[in-house]
């Protein structure tokens, strides 16, 4: 009887929702709204795979705690065969992490092209590559300004 009136209210609510809402929509109202910020692009962008990989990332470091937990429970009866145990889970998951961060999976930003005394060309990252002057596009560097 419970679960009947709790479906008849959402019923109710949406049917009561749908007659009385006004009906006057504008291009103003269908437009996303941006915290009061002009949309510069189109709504629907895709995110970078980079935003998945470190919540992954983010996942496998929070199971990896998560099973820390029942070792410190029982910490006390395991003796020297837990604690073993629990080094070589941790080794292998911060092997996994050196592995993530020697392939770049953590590195933002674009690449730098840097010619090196050999005349071979190697991305770097600098504070000039990645960090985006905002407002200062059009005006003059100090550096040649003083010069």
């Amino acid at each position: 009887m419970l679960f009947g009136l709790a479906v008849l209210f959402a019923a109710g609510s949406f049917i009561a929702s749908g007659l009385l809402a006004p009906r006057n929509p504008t291009n103003a109202k269908r437009a996303a709204y941006e915290c009061g910020i002009v949309p510069t692009k189109e709504t629907p962008e895709r995110f970078p795979v980079k935003f998945f990989l470190v919540a992954m990332i983010f996942i496998v470091f929070d199971i990896e705690i998560i099973f820390f937990y029942p070792y410190a429970l029982a910490y006390g009866s395991l003796g020297v065969f837990g604690l073993v145990m629990i080094m070589v889970f941790t080794f292998a998951v911060f092997e996994s992490f050196v592995y993530l961060i020697s392939n770049g999976a953590l590195e933002w930003g674009p690449l730098k092209q840097v010619a090196r005394p050999s005349g071979a060309v190697s991305p770097e990252r600098t504070a000039e590559s990645t960090i985006r002057r905002v407002g200062l596009e059009n005006r003059p560097i100090a550096e040649e300004t003083a010069a």
